[in-house]
């Protein structure tokens, strides 16, 4: 009698503790995440997180959307189908002051711009002051092309002295290997994959990064639907916290990191998404992230991005104040 009763006690704890690991499994707090374009080795934290058990850790379960460029994200955020995700604060900033849209930003991911001139080595053009009078091409999509007039103004170039051919992004490579244009427009997370297209033409490229030419600003940062952060304040805090734990993850394990990439998109390649993951990582980690730390906006930076923008995209400075594009609260201290 008394082994009964064991065996039935045994039972009962046996389907309480299932149902409750069932319903802990069931309390996970579903949360779309929105890319502004393709999977790839740069957009790597968001795979380790939901690979890595970053996500399920904190209670989450996490679905991603594909994107079309940053302005089709911030849309997305805004409309409510979805609720965090990735683009350029560039974006969001002229958006912001053109639109109001109700999107913040939460969390820095690039500190650094990724645009630069792509050129071949012992080529006509051996800095960015050298792009005068030379043949550019660029792809017609890129957000670059908003900042190259600046770029050319800090090198005191007319724009007209500079003739930009607009590409398909596929031919930009092979131009560039053939000669039909002295040098293209692309994103440092790109390198690896323009290097290799180089060394099989038996060549070798050189980035000119626009950073180191004086245009210093924030790009790629975490946003976030304001309905999202207001009506779910907890599971978008649980979040932000998972996906900075699955950037420094990225640093620390790129190739543990890549394999993550892979194993949610298993139709990249796995030497593409490694290169392009080594290739945004100095974005992320620099000298700024030394000063300020990781996912910071500091004040003087995030204004310095917003003069940058507003000029860049013909708008008032005065009709946005940066401060009000960021929300710091959520951001997990170090």
């Amino acid at each position: 009698m008394f082994r009964r009763k064991l065996a039935s006690a045994l039972f009962t704890v046996g389907l309480s503790s299932l149902a409750v690991a069932s319903g802990q499994a069931l309390a996970a707090d579903k949360v779309v995440f929105q890319l502004d374009w393709l999977p790839g080795g740069d957009k790597a934290p968001i795979y380790v997180c939901i690979h890595h058990g970053f996500c399920r850790d904190a209670g989450l379960d996490v679905t991603v959307a594909s994107g079309r460029g940053s302005t089709e994200a911030i849309s997305k955020l805004a409309a409510g189908s979805s609720d965090i995700g990735v683009s350029d604060i560039g974006a969001l900033m002229a958006a912001k002051a053109n639109e109001g849209v109700k999107v913040t930003a939460v969390l820095s991911v690039f500190n650094k711009g990724p645009h630069a001139f792509y050129v071949l080595k012992g080529g006509p053009i051996a800095s960015v002051a050298d792009v005068k009078g030379k043949t550019i091409a660029t792809s017609p999509f890129t957000s670059s092309n908003v900042y190259l007039p600046l770029v050319l103004k800090d090198q005191s170039i007319d724009p007209s002295a500079v003739k930009l051919i607009k590409a398909d992004p596929g031919a930009l490579g092979p131009m560039l290997m053939t000669g039909n244009a002295d040098g293209i427009i692309a994103w440092m997370t790109d390198f690896t994959r323009y290097s290799n297209q180089a060394k099989q033409a038996g060549k070798e490229i050189v980035a000119l990064p626009w950073s180191a030419a004086g245009l210093e600003l924030y790009s790629a940062s975490l946003i976030a639907g304001d309905d999202f952060l207001a009506k779910r304040p907890d599971v978008a805090k649980r979040f932000i916290e998972a996906y900075k734990k699955s950037i420094e993850f990225t640093r620390s394990n790129p190739d543990a990191a890549a394999t993550d990439v892979t194993a949610v998109v298993p139709e990249l390649g796995s030497e593409d998404v490694k290169g392009s993951i080594n290739d945004t990582l100095p974005l992320i980690f620099n000298d700024v992230t030394t000063k300020d730390g990781l996912g910071v906006f500091e004040p003087k930076r995030l204004a310095e991005t917003w003069r940058r923008v507003a000029a860049a995209q013909g708008i008032d400075s005065a009709k946005l104040d940066a401060e009000t594009v960021v929300n710091r609260s959520f951001t997990p201290t170090e």
